[in-house]
């Protein structure tokens, strides 16, 4: 993964939370809280001053032009009212299309804006999210007349150098939990670590057990609730140390699934140190791991469109 892409997909995060919150309506209005997500996204992603310049700008790129990126957007995309289409892919269109129609060509050919925003959204969106931004960007590209195409290709960003593939895997099995109350509003069952964030229930897969009734007997034993897993979601690696003081890659398979409104019975263990339900509302304002934010964006779009 490249230095830049890292920073593009904080601004996304940031733009997430922005519409989430409803900043988007009048960013002017609201300079510094985006300021204050691009900073907490990028010390979470351990960007470098150089990196945060380029997501910083980036950010108010996409920020200034958001109005005319949106018109853009519906007119690329007239079967798909801007409402409907899921949060992550919303912004890394309003993202992809700010680096394609405004960026420096010189610095980001139109392909690498376009070739970039499609991995984002392969990373943060749904399983057609990719091919849904590639087919509105795409559109647009065409439209502009296809500038570059005959272009020598450039070398591509340099990666940083990682050897992730070397450290073993852990497997795990998580799942976004949500349950309605009486009134209809929805709530996410969510376990506090000792770092200070608001997760999701996980747990370590044992050899020949299949992962969903892993996930559904985890979440039993961490949460007291009984769950009926609905669909899959996402997945998501990071790297982590063990109890032994090693690296581990830990590749978890996240699920939707549906609970019972009703008293969390938390069982403290494994670094976490409560559960809670919290509103959809309330949700944008948890402190959050940043890569759980797009699989929360989906699950919550799934939710709300039943």
């Amino acid at each position: 993964m490249s230095n830049r892409h890292v920073a593009r997909s904080v601004v996304v995060q940031t733009l997430f939370e922005g519409d989430m919150q409803g900043w988007l309506l009048s960013p002017s209005e609201h300079k510094e809280e985006f300021n204050t997500s691009l900073e907490r996204n990028s010390e979470e992603a351990l960007l470098g001053n150089k990196l945060q310049d380029f997501a910083s700008q980036l950010l108010q790129l996409s920020l200034a032009k958001r109005g005319t990126l949106d018109e853009i957007i519906m007119k690329a995309a007239p079967e798909w009212p801007l409402e409907k289409i899921a949060n992550v892919d919303r912004n890394i269109l309003r993202l992809g299309l700010a680096e394609l129609l405004y960026g420096d060509r010189t610095q980001v050919p139109p392909k690498v804006a376009i070739d970039e925003a499609i991995e984002l959204a392969k990373n943060f969106g749904g399983e057609t999210s990719g091919k849904f931004v590639n087919g509105v960007l795409g559109a647009i590209y065409k439209e502009m007349g296809e500038p570059g195409k005959f272009e020598k290709k450039k070398d591509k960003e340099i990666p940083v150098q990682q050897k992730t593939t070397e450290l073993p895997i852990e497997r795990l099995g998580g799942a976004v939990v949500y349950a309605k109350n009486s009134d209809g509003t929805v709530y996410l069952a969510l376990v506090h670590d000792i770092f200070g964030k608001w997760t999701l229930s996980k747990g370590h897969l044992e050899d020949g057990l299949d992962v969903v009734d892993a996930t559904v007997t985890r979440v039993r034993e961490e949460l007291g609730l009984p769950i009926s897993i609905e669909q899959k979601i996402g997945e998501n690696e990071y790297v982590a140390v063990n109890l032994e003081k090693q690296k581990v890659r830990k590749q978890v398979t996240y699920y939707l699934a549906q609970a019972p409104f009703q008293e969390i019975a938390f069982t403290s263990e494994g670094g976490l140190d409560d559960a809670k339900w919290f509103s959809l509302q309330e949700v944008p304002e948890l402190p959050l791991y940043s890569d759980l934010v797009p699989l929360l964006s989906k699950a919550i779009d799934i939710i709300t469109n039943k």
